[in-house]
């Protein structure tokens, strides 16, 4: 599960190699802090448009920007081997840039899939799969998974387990 988890130059070596043998090759990226039903089926999805998955993860510090200051919940080692552990996942590489971009210019995916959320919406990746002629495709997302649902639940759960014990 680990030999999953490689760093950028270790994952341009594995592209190179899994295109020269005629595999699709597709990516994905995001937080996945919390990993849900609603993630796992995303992946599935995404692993379902080619031969070889790879999860571009943020890092910590890419997350604490696009999320706040108090995600991730899980630290990104941790979110890495999780990810890694699920067989649809090929590649996990944990990036600190606000996109993906340099890296999906460098590894240049067939696809690069992003949640129907997007459908519609400009996203930066568009422009970095377009100068290769990379697509970007869409999955369906689970209505009501999401990490930040699963963090207000908690809350709630813990406000009123405080205002039971008052």
């Amino acid at each position: 599960m680990k030999n999953k988890i490689i760093c950028l130059e270790e994952l341009t070596e594995h592209v190179k190699a899994e295109k020269a043998k005629g595999k699709r090759i597709v990516s994905t990226s995001g937080c996945f802090d919390i990993l849900h039903a609603g993630h796992v089926t995303y992946l599935e999805e995404a692993r379902q448009k080619g031969d070889v998955l790879i999860v571009l993860l943020n890092s910590d510090s890419s997350v604490h920007k696009l999320k706040g200051a108090a995600r991730p919940i899980v630290p990104e080692d941790e979110r890495a081997i999780v990810l890694a552990g699920l067989a649809c996942v090929d590649y996990v590489c944990i990036f600190s840039e606000q996109t993906p971009c340099g890296i999906i210019e460098q590894i240049q995916p067939d696809i690069v899939v992003k949640g129907g959320d997007y459908q519609g919406t400009w996203i930066p990746e568009m422009d970095s799969v377009a100068a290769y002629g990379g697509s970007v495709v869409y999955v369906s997302i689970v209505d009501g998974c999401s990490t930040t649902n699963i963090i207000k639940k908690i809350e709630e759960l813990q406000e009123r387990s405080v205002k039971n014990c008052e």
